[in-house]
C-alpha cells in the first residue's frame, strides 16, 4: 500500500517542475521527450533498483520513480478528485480517500492581538510551512512588505519559537502595524478566521487551508511544492506565484486578486464540501481488513 500523492500518467507533465497537462500536441510531444531525458538521467539508479528487486526475487515492472504507485497493491492519494488532474491510465488499485482529518485539539493560549482577527478586517495568513523556513525572507517577508499597506490583518505563522525575531532582524525592526508574528498557532483554530493563505505549497498545509475553505497564494520551488502550486492553479482555488522567492508586487497582486475575485473562495468551498465526503481512516482500515 503507499499512501502518497500524484501518481505518474500519460495525460500529465513528468513529475516535479510544476507543470501544468498538456493541452496540445506539442506539449504531449515536450513531455513525452522530458520522460526520456528523464529516464536517461537516472539510468545508473534504475540500474541499482533493478538489480535490488531481483535480489528479492521481483521484477522492477517500471521507470523506478514510477514504480512508487505502479508496484503497490493500493495507492491511496490523500486529496478528492477535484484537486488532482484526471487520468486515463490510474493504476488499478488507485483510490482518493481525502485529507487526513485533524488531530486532537491543542491547549494554546492565545495571544493577546487574537481579537484582531474578529475586527472585519480581511485576515491573511503567511507561512512557509514546518520544514522550509530557514529563511524567511523566501515568502514571509515579500508578504508583509506587501501588505504593509493594505487594509488586513496579516499573521505571520512561522512555525519556530525565534522565528518572530527572525522577522523583526530581517525588516530591521520595522515590522508593519497590521502583522503579527507568531512562532506558533494552531491551523484549526486560526484558518476558520482567515480569508486567504500565502503559503510555499506544502501539500499538508494547502489541503488543510481547503479543508477551511480557504483560498490560497502560493510559491514553492522545492520537494513537490511546484506540483502541489500548479495544482491550486488547475484547481481554482487559487494564485501560483510560480516562484519561491517571489517579488513584493507579485504577492501584493495575487492577495488582491483572490480578495477580490469571490471565484476561489467559492472554489475552495466546493472542495471542502467534497473532503466531508470522505472517510480516510475509515478506508485504510476496510483496506487493511479485506487483505
Amino acid at each position: 500500500m503507499n499512501i502518497g500523492i500524484a501518481p505518474p500518467s500519460v495525460d500529465t507533465a513528468p513529475f516535479g517542475p510544476g507543470l501544468l497537462p498538456p493541452t496540445t500536441d506539442e506539449e504531449r510531444a515536450r513531455y513525452v521527450e522530458m520522460r526520456a531525458q528523464m529516464r536517461a538521467m537516472f539510468a545508473d539508479a534504475q540500474q541499482y533498483m533493478e538489480g535490488v528487486f531481483t535480489s528479492i526475487g521481483v521484477t522492477l515492472p517500471d521507470f523506478l520513480f514510477n514504480a512508487f504507485t505502479t508496484v503497490p497493491d493500493h495507492v491511496l492519494q490523500l486529496t478528492v478528485p477535484a484537486f488532482e488532474y484526471p487520468r486515463s491510465d490510474a493504476p488499478e488499485g488507485f483510490r482518493f480517500i481525502g485529507p487526513l482529518p485533524p488531530g486532537p485539539d491543542i491547549d494554546f493560549e492565545r495571544p493577546d492581538w487574537w481579537a484582531d482577527l474578529s475586527s472585519g478586517r480581511p485576515v491573511v495568513v503567511v507561512t512557509q510551512g514546518t520544514l522550509d523556513n530557514g529563511d524567511l525572507s523566501q515568502l514571509v517577508v515579500p508578504t508583509l512588505r506587501a501588505l504593509a499597506d493594505a487594509d488586513v490583518t496579516v499573521v505571520a505563522v512561522t512555525a519556530r519559537p525565534d522565528g518572530p525575531d527572525m522577522v523583526r532582524a530581517e525588516m530591521d525592526g520595522e515590522v508593519p502595524g497590521n502583522v503579527r508574528l507568531a512562532g506558533f498557532v494552531p491551523y484549526e483554530q486560526l484558518l476558520p478566521l482567515a480569508d486567504v493563505l500565502v503559503t510555499n505549497a506544502g501539500y499538508g498545509g494547502v489541503q488543510t487551508a481547503l479543508r477551511h475553505g480557504v483560498p490560497l497564494v502560493v510559491g514553492g520551488e522545492t520537494e513537490d511544492k511546484p506540483e502541489v502550486a500548479a495544482r491550486v492553479e488547475w484547481a481554482g482555488t487559487g494564485v501560483n506565484l510560480r516562484t519561491g522567492r517571489p517579488e513584493v508586487a507579485a504577492v501584493r497582486a495575487a492577495v488582491d486578486t483572490v480578495l477580490n475575485e469571490p471565484r476561489y473562495r467559492e472554489r475552495a468551498g466546493e472542495i471542502r464540501s467534497e473532503f466531508g465526503e470522505y472517510r480516510p481512516f475509515d478506508i485504510i482500515a476496510e483496506i487493511v481488513e479485506s487483505a
